[in-house]
């Protein structure tokens, strides 16, 4: 193992577990709706100059209201920006968006109902011609490792990837997630990223530390563009339903391997352990294998059998960012939150989350049949 990984040890049940599997799951089917969406406005005849700008415009909005959602403070004045968090979850996927996009955007061609590309392999139609992406997602992959491993951060071993505080028996109380946490502090500052992680609590931390920094963001692009080349399968192979499922599962089993061989089938060991909270490529492998098999069950039961119309889950995707964004606002509110009995329990936890979820899928509900839409 190429470094202690109690990072991965925040098994609480709170809050900031569900965000980080919504954002997960936000990005791979964000990267898979980036295929499908830029392949028909060019199909329309949309320049890419215009589609350029929309890209930009909406990356720079997602950002925006990232900030503010994550400084509540907003509601008792200006943002200060000496204490303004820049980091987030809607800032993550603001980047994410904006990279793989355009890189999507410079290779895209409008790819016909019927795709019958000429190449020397027919079988990989999905992939040979974008072999440039492919190169810059592997250099941008190796950036992000040489950063996690390489970067010599002051007072920490190099790779180190734990909690710092009283973890490792307390030999490196100041390095909370290594190179990760030093990158954030170099370029944003102290001040600017999140002051209260997991690790606080845990490990009696006093580094304030940013689930949602700048490294973690190379590979939740590389998650997006795994959910990008999704979207190409079902482009090319377009009502070929064996073929479409086959190549999800192939993708699933190959993701599944690299998992394997990474963390050498441990829960938290191996050579690049599972870190949900610095989005170690061993994360984000093993989560896009789950990914593609969801993908290939939700395509089987709606496109196949067409047994299931998606819902009730169609009417949150209508307007995703603004149901987003009212769970944020609202939910530490009644009805989406109470005080419970026992702060401890995961059945209460549970019931909790539940009504929650079920609150906001009426409201999505209602908003789709008032044909009210949020776009960004």
């Amino acid at each position: 193992m190429i470094a202690n990984n109690d990072f991965t040890a925040f098994k609480t049940f709170h809050s900031e577990q569900l965000h980080m599997g919504f954002l997960l799951l936000f990005v791979f089917i964000m990267g898979t709706s980036i295929s499908l969406s830029l392949s028909s406005m060019l199909r329309r005849g949309c320049s890419k100059w215009k589609l350029l700008g929309k890209i930009l415009w909406r990356s720079l909005l997602l950002f925006l209201i990232g900030v503010i959602i994550v400084n509540p403070n907003y509601c008792l004045g200006p943002l200060s920006w000496e204490n303004l968090r820049i980091p987030g979850v809607l800032q993550r996927l603001s980047c994410t968006y904006f990279v793989v996009a355009v890189l999507e955007l410079l290779f895209a061609k409008p790819v016909p109902d019927n795709s019958t590309l000429e190449i020397p392999c027919p079988a990989l139609r999905d992939i040979l011609p974008y072999w440039p992406q492919w190169l810059f997602m592997m250099a941008l992959e190796t950036v992000w490792l040489c950063l996690t491993f390489l970067l010599n951060v002051p007072g920490c071993p190099n790779g180190y990837l734990g909690p710092g505080g009283i973890g490792d028996f307390g030999n490196y109380p100041n390095c909370t997630g290594g190179a990760a946490a030093y990158i954030d502090h170099v370029l944003l500052g102290e001040k600017h990223i999140y002051q209260h992680p997991s690790s606080n609590v845990l490990y009696q931390t006093t580094v304030a530390f940013d689930p949602e920094g700048i490294l973690g963001t190379i590979n939740s692009v590389i998650m997006a563009f795994l959910g990008l080349q999704a979207g190409k399968i079902l482009l090319f192979y377009k009502d070929q339903h064996r073929q479409i499922m086959l190549r999800f599962c192939i993708w699933s089993v190959v993701m599944g391997v690299i998992s394997a061989v990474l963390t050498e089938c441990s829960k938290d060991e191996g050579f690049i352990p599972v870190n949900k909270n610095l989005w170690s490529i061993s994360y984000v492998t093993t989560l896009s294998s789950f990914g593609f098999v969801l993908l290939l069950l939700i395509y089987y039961l709606v496109d196949v059998k067409k047994v299931w119309s998606g819902s009730p889950f169609f009417f949150p995707g209508m307007n995703s960012i603004l149901i987003y964004v009212g769970h944020e606002i609202f939910e530490n509110y009644f009805p989406f939150k109470w005080k419970m009995q026992d702060a401890q329990s995961h059945s209460e936890h549970l019931a909790q989350n539940l009504i929650a979820t079920s609150l906001w899928v009426f409201i999505s509900y209602v908003l789709y049949r008032k044909r009210i839409f949020w776009k960004i």
